[in-house]
């Protein structure tokens, strides 16, 4: 599983992503919780998730386009001082009645995600190749992805009732420094784009439309692609109608945000055991057959978890729901990275970008709709039947293949020290 570490592009790249993440995860729950409390107002704390995820669907697909046109790593260095400088300003909005400031950093925090995710799910299997050191790589990821939800949620809170706003909002700030600093160590071997913008050129409207057709052309093209996009777009909306009343049902449900902790750490830990099972299953199960079961064994575990009365019995399912969730993004990204060829990957990663972003902000305004509706029983058979439906249309619409089988590219592009 650590077989990604043997690239030192890789290492700079994953160990700056970690600090950054958790970063971010300190404010994750910090900002709508500081807004929550000086306002009262459920509103005011909604409008911090619609920032969050505006930008990726008003910049999107415009982002894949200087993804592929662009030097990925400037691009990367770029977006995380952009997105320091946007988390620094965070600090002029933190007052009642200044709130429209921090709604507008939020905005450019995560517009300068919108362009950071995309080039780097492209620019990884450029420094590590397509073959099994990319399911390290995404391990890994999982693995930090995994850790810094343990530790920055429940950190964050702690911190915040000690420290206040404004140190959190300075220590993310300083994360994406530290982010932009590992790029910038990196080298120029783990960038293949030969686009005509690389050369020197100047991108017009008309470059941008014939890019953006271009990857269309290539999202159409591409059955694997092609395929995972809806699936990926319906379980992501269930999984976002369930997260946006995670922490109602921990305060009534299970006795208080104590135990909520504990159900996030829980999921956390999931996510840090979806890691060995990934290095097992991607290069030897077929696509199809391995998110499949994910997608049904999410399913499974959200009912369990949001029918469960006791913490006993909530928190086993909360690491099944991290774990298998986790597969159920995984397995994509790794499927897309290895079948879609470099040189638009960037697009192609970009149009997943803005699914995942409709299909996250639908769900978080759809979940607590619902759950006033018909309850959160009612609201979990809800989110498990949409995500049984994905794991159904997984298996109409997927080919038969084997992840290892995708790419033919070398296992590394860039040297091992």
């Amino acid at each position: 599983m650590l077989q990604a570490f043997r690239v030192r592009d890789f290492r700079l790249l994953w160990c700056g992503g970690l600090i950054s993440s958790l970063g971010s995860w300190l404010l994750i729950l910090a900002i709508p919780a500081h807004v929550f409390q000086v306002t009262g107002s459920l509103r005011d704390t909604g409008l911090t998730l619609a920032a969050e995820y505006l930008p990726g669907l008003a910049l999107g697909p415009i982002a894949g386009v200087f993804t592929d046109r662009w030097d990925r790593r400037r691009l990367m260095i770029g977006t995380s001082l952009f997105r320091a400088g946007a988390v620094a300003a965070m600090l002029a909005g933190i007052s009642p009645g200044r709130y429209w400031v921090l709604y507008f950093a939020l905005m450019a925090e995560n517009a300068g995600g919108v362009l950071y995710v995309p080039a780097s799910r492209a620019r990884i299997p450029a420094i590590v190749g397509t073959g099994t050191m990319l399911s390290s790589a995404n391990s890994l990821s999982a693995i930090a992805g995994g850790a810094t939800q343990v530790i920055g949620g429940p950190l964050g809170g702690i911190l915040l009732a000690f420290c206040g706003v404004r140190w959190l909002i300075c220590a993310d700030a300083l994360s994406y420094l530290v982010s932009s600093g590992a790029n910038l160590m990196t080298s120029q071997a783990g960038h293949t784009n030969t686009s005509r913008a690389n050369a020197g050129g100047v991108t017009s409207v008309g470059d941008v439309a014939h890019d953006l057709a271009e990857g269309a052309r290539a999202l159409r093209g591409e059955p694997i692609a092609r395929a995972l996009l809806p699936v990926t777009v319906v379980f992501l909306a269930a999984n976002a109608s369930l997260s946006a009343v995670l922490i109602p049902f921990g305060v009534q449900r299970l006795g208080g945000s104590e135990h909520t902790g504990l159900l996030l750490a829980c999921l956390g830990i999931g996510v840090l055991l979806s890691a060995p099972v990934l290095r097992a299953f991607l290069n030897r199960a077929q696509v199809r057959n391995l998110l499949a079961v994910s997608l049904t064994a999410t399913a499974v575990g959200y009912f369990w978890l949001f029918t469960s009365s006791s913490l006993a019995r909530a928190l086993p399912a909360a690491a099944a729901i991290g774990m298998f969730g986790t597969m159920s993004n995984v397995v994509p990204l790794t499927a897309i990275q290895r079948a879609v060829p470099n040189a638009v990957l960037g697009r192609v990663s970009a149009a997943f970008v803005t699914g995942e972003a409709a299909a996250s902000l639908t769900g978080a305004i759809a979940g607590p709709f619902l759950a006033q509706e018909i309850r959160l029983a009612g609201i979990a058979a809800v989110a498990s039947l949409v995500t049984l439906g994905a794991a159904a249309l997984t298996i109409c619409t997927m080919p038969q293949i084997r992840l290892p089988l995708l790419g033919q590219r070398a296992d590394s592009a860039s040297p091992p020290a």
